[in-house]
């Protein structure tokens, strides 16, 4: 079987990164693009200058004014950051048809055969990431793999503006240096349950016993011990049409109040109904996903037998299946809202693709 060439792209700090490039009096200063401190708000974004304070997404704003007192506080223009988000992937799929975004930011790319005709995968990530300076004025940093687990390792090991690249002759030295943290799906909390039973290293899972680390990990240790011997076969899957829409968002640290799981379960929610508005479209079903901080992830629905894209009334739904689940009484570490059963006007069922994921 021959290598593929994987290339993982991610923006850097896209929102707050887009904020600045539009603004100049912003350059240099600590951002964060989200809601008011006053009103609960979440960061969606945060500049290199506000995360040298410790800001991050998914933090509280009031908490990332603590922070970073001096920081710029900017409201979201999601409609701006999806017209640049546009702009980018175009670039991504001029070079090949096999592109998987994860985000508005965040796509990978196979790029074993590319409609560039490069036959290695680094001149090809070194010019989307020209193309995207000169053409959006923004940086973006890539990882270059075999495989999609190590490619996105990489796309991290050097931003902001990074390219790492990852031959197959030293992904066994790369693996070598990486702490178990790397591994995908591997949060802080459980990270520190694997460091708890002596598994501190990536490689360490390798050789784990069984028993240990499925105590720390669940459902995910036979998985998780297959990335540390960097093996992944997931292949680059394109958007497909979907008959559902909705959005994500996993934490960078768990959820375990209460009140912040139901704002984020509201706000997604009506993100969710502004889709449905902006498409002329309507819903029967709401749900919602909750993955706990142990990897369990279930889901909850709601349907009616009309359809609708009424953003009250799909947020009290989908908040209202919150009592369904042990959200608040388990620390969450990923919440989801999607709508399905979609109808268009006059009643026909609809197809119409996806809803982009949260940062």
């Amino acid at each position: 079987m021959s290598v593929r060439r994987i290339v993982h792209v991610d923006m850097d700090a896209f929102y707050a990164s887009v904020e600045q490039r539009d603004d100049p009096s912003l350059g240099g200063r600590p951002v964060a693009v989200g809601g008011r401190p006053e009103g609960r708000g979440v960061v969606a974004a945060a500049s290199y200058e506000a995360r040298a304070f410790g800001v991050h997404s998914a933090m509280s704003m009031a908490r990332a004014v603590r922070l970073c007192p001096s920081l710029v506080i900017v409201r979201p223009d999601f409609a701006k950051y999806r017209a640049v988000s546009a702009q980018v992937f175009a670039f991504f799929r001029s070079c090949t048809p096999l592109v998987e975004p994860l985000s508005l930011d965040e796509a990978y790319l196979d790029v074993t055969e590319n409609l560039w005709g490069e036959t290695l995968a680094t001149p090809v990530a070194k010019r989307l990431k020209q193309r995207i300076r000169e053409t959006v004025g923004l940086t973006a940093s890539a990882g270059v793999a075999p495989n999609k687990f190590l490619a996105k390792i990489a796309s991290g090991w050097q931003k902001p503006d990074g390219l790492t690249v990852i031959a197959p002759d030293r992904v066994e030295s790369f693996l070598q240096k990486l702490p178990v943290d790397a591994l995908w799906g591997v949060g802080p909390v459980t990270a520190k349950k694997l460091r708890e039973v002596g598994i501190a290293r990536l490689v360490d899972v390798r050789d784990a016993e069984a028993g240990r680390l499925r105590a720390a990990v669940g459902t995910q240790a036979d998985w998780l011990r297959r990335l540390a011997w960097g093996e992944d076969d997931r292949p680059v899957t394109p958007d497909r049409p979907s008959k559902s829409a909705g959005s994500e968002n996993t934490y960078a640290e768990d959820l375990v109040d209460p009140g912040r799981i139901r704002e984020e379960i509201d706000r997604m929610a009506r993100r969710s109904a502004a889709w449905l508005a902006r498409k002329s479209l309507g819903a029967r079903t709401v749900t919602i996903k909750v993955r706990y901080d142990d990897f369990t992830t279930i889901t909850r629905s709601h349907s009616t037998p009309a359809a609708t894209a009424d953003a009250d009334d799909l947020a009290a739904r989908a908040v209202a299946l919150l009592v369904k689940t042990d959200a608040g009484r388990r620390p969450v570490r990923l919440l989801g809202v999607s709508v399905h059963a979609l109808v268009a006007p006059g009643g026909s069922a609809a197809d119409p693709g996806r809803l982009p994921f949260d940062e």
